[in-house]
């Protein structure tokens, strides 16, 4: 048995995969602690791993960061990724650093995996010496030759004046992540480390090995990806049915459907409903359809009647959902489109901010759905995209390969495995 610290930011999208490596491991006996969020302790203990919560990383509310870090307040696109990084992820690094210090001086630990975003993880692992990896419940997706340009959204160039695109906007976005180098290098001196090599698109990840959910078929085609980044599909569904307690009144509706159901999420962070959940409701009000809505975490009720071939939950089990969806329709959080993917299902994405515009972008090139180019699509876009994944079963063949692909890599047991190899 050994003693191993996870680390997760705080959001569903990342505790849950996390979460979901930690179940694997108590199964195998080893003594499993997750440092993550107070909010998500319960969620923790209740896979059997200790939770170790926030002391001097501010708790925050992912559906109201602004509460937390006001500067985020009102900002999308561009500007809300450029102050998640600057006040969020590096602004909180040092207490995360801090309070493990804290917890491996009450108690050691033989390996520490971290997510890849909870920069704290990296800051403790340095100053205490300690063997560290990376577990990664987000796209590992770095820049490479042939690459487009992270977080614009853009695919593959072609031809001359694709490369001189990629060139400009290369040139353009190597000065915004030069900051945020800077930036890091400035958060290593606060914490008492000497400055290192590492650039933007490397000082998430740890040098020994990064355990990535997803696989390279998602990404553009390449062959540089360094041989530590090893990719083990889906992270965020055992298959394992979901209670009965668990499914919503009206499940009854999905079990008898006679026309497509139709699965709807803005996941669990973008709670703004006239984003995408509103649109998708009027684009599919006249369809020969079940729309099933997941809001997520949010608890003021949908403004309006709901049309009459809608059904809303907070939550609805994906294991008992995905394998009756003939078509999602999302803003492209990462779990959520493994899933989907993992069951064969494709997708129409409304990537807004953050890694969605690039989730979406790879999508469409692989030809598994439609990327809408926008978070806030207007309904008849939301349609048209519908009838086109919904018409052509090249969209739903695209899916199965990468599912395929997904199924093969052996989720939470191989990330297990791998972290079992990484022991002392």
């Amino acid at each position: 048995m050994a003693s191993i610290m996870l680390t997760a930011m705080p959001f569903a999208g990342h505790l849950r995969p996390v979460r979901a490596v930690a179940a694997e491991l108590v199964r195998r006996g080893h003594d499993v602690r997750v440092y993550t969020g107070r909010p998500y302790a319960g969620d923790v203990e209740a896979v059997g791993a200790g939770a170790v919560p926030w002391q001097r990383a501010p708790d925050l509310d992912e559906r109201d960061l602004a509460a937390t870090f006001p500067r985020m307040r009102e900002r999308k696109g561009f500007r809300q990724v450029l102050v998640n990084l600057q006040d969020l992820f590096l602004g909180t690094a040092p207490a995360q650093a801090a309070d493990l210090q804290a917890a491996y001086e009450a108690e050691p630990w033989d390996l520490l995996a971290g997510d890849p975003m909870a920069l704290g993880t990296r800051f403790a692992a340095e100053r205490l010496g300690c063997r560290w990896v990376t577990v990664s419940p987000i796209a590992v997706w770095l820049p490479g030759k042939g690459i487009p340009p992270t977080g614009l959204g853009l695919t593959p160039a072609r031809g001359a004046v694709g490369r001189v695109r990629d060139a400009v906007l290369g040139a353009v976005s190597g000065v915004g992540t030069r900051l945020l180098t800077r930036e890091y290098q400035r958060t290593r001196r606060a914490v008492g480390l000497a400055p290192d090599g590492e650039t933007f698109a490397t000082m998430w990840f740890s040098p020994r090995l990064v355990v990535a959910a997803g696989s390279p078929a998602l990404d553009y085609p390449r062959d540089d990806l360094p041989p530590h980044i090893r990719f083990v599909g889906d992270l965020t569904d055992d298959g394992a049915p979901a209670p009965a307690a668990a499914l919503p009144p009206w499940w009854d509706d999905v079990l008898r459907a006679q026309v497509p159901v139709v699965h709807v999420t803005q996941g669990t962070a973008n709670v703004d409903p006239r984003d995408l959940i509103l649109p998708a409701l009027a684009a599919l009000a006249d369809e020969d359809v079940l729309v099933v809505v997941g809001t997520g975490h949010r608890t003021a009720p949908l403004p309006g009647p709901l049309p009459a071939n809608a059904r809303v939950a907070s939550m609805v089990p994906y294991p008992a959902l995905l394998p009756r969806t003939a078509v999602m329709i999302t803003n492209g959080g990462y779990g959520g489109v493994l899933q989907a993917l993992r069951h064969d299902v494709p997708l129409v994405v409304a990537g807004g901010d953050l890694d969605k515009p690039e989730i979406a972008a790879r999508l469409g090139w692989h030809g598994a759905g439609v990327d809408l180019r926008t978070g806030t699509p207007r309904p008849a876009a939301v349609a048209a995209a519908y009838r086109r994944v919904a018409g052509d079963p090249a969209y739903r063949v695209a899916a199965a390969r990468l599912g395929a692909d997904l199924r093969a890599r052996g989720g939470a047991r191989a990330a297990a495995d791998l972290l079992e190899a990484h022991l002392p």
